[in-house]
């Protein structure tokens, strides 16, 4: 039957013992050791990969204030080339009002020249129209017809000249 044998016993406890020594310094230590390896391995590659995302959100936020930016200085250099534009335009609008200005200045004074002028004329041939017609009073005694006449031809002749 069944016997315990002590003897057995302690031989296949010490060369389980024995066993167990030789597996964890050749099997067990270098697996853990490697399952070491790969667990460090992977926890670098999980803190390198949230590095990489950190730095790739750091560098989208640069972005987006570069962008920003841009859009900024774009928007300023929109409204400084509308604003030039204005100052521009009232330039040449005031330009234009000036040389209209001068043009109808000179216009006007050309008109009260030629007025001058006219007026100068007619007041020689009133002057000559006067003489002649003294001249003529003098050459002839006249009646009262006959001054009526003359007045009236004068007057017709002043009136043909204006």
């Amino acid at each position: 039957m069944l016997t315990i044998e002590i003897g057995t016993m302690l031989f296949q406890l010490i060369a389980f013992i024995i066993l167990m020594l030789l597996v964890s310094k050749f099997a067990l230590r270098p697996m853990l050791q490697v399952m070491k390896q790969r667990q460090d391995h992977i926890e670098g590659q999980i803190k390198e990969a949230e590095e990489r995302r950190k730095e790739a959100e750091k560098l989208l936020e640069e972005q987006r204030q570069e962008l920003k930016k841009a859009r900024q200085e774009a928007k300023e250099i929109i409204e400084r080339a509308k604003a030039q534009k204005d100052r521009e335009a009232e330039a040449i609008i005031k330009q234009a009002q000036e040389r209209a200005g001068r043009i109808l200045e000179e216009a006007t004074n050309e008109i009260q020249r030629e007025k001058e002028k006219a007026l100068a004329s007619l007041r020689d041939e009133v002057g000559g129209l006067s003489v002649q017609l003294a001249s003529k009073l003098l050459e002839k005694e006249l009646d009262k017809n006959r001054h009526s006449d003359l007045v009236s031809s004068y007057l017709d002749e002043v009136g043909r000249l204006q």
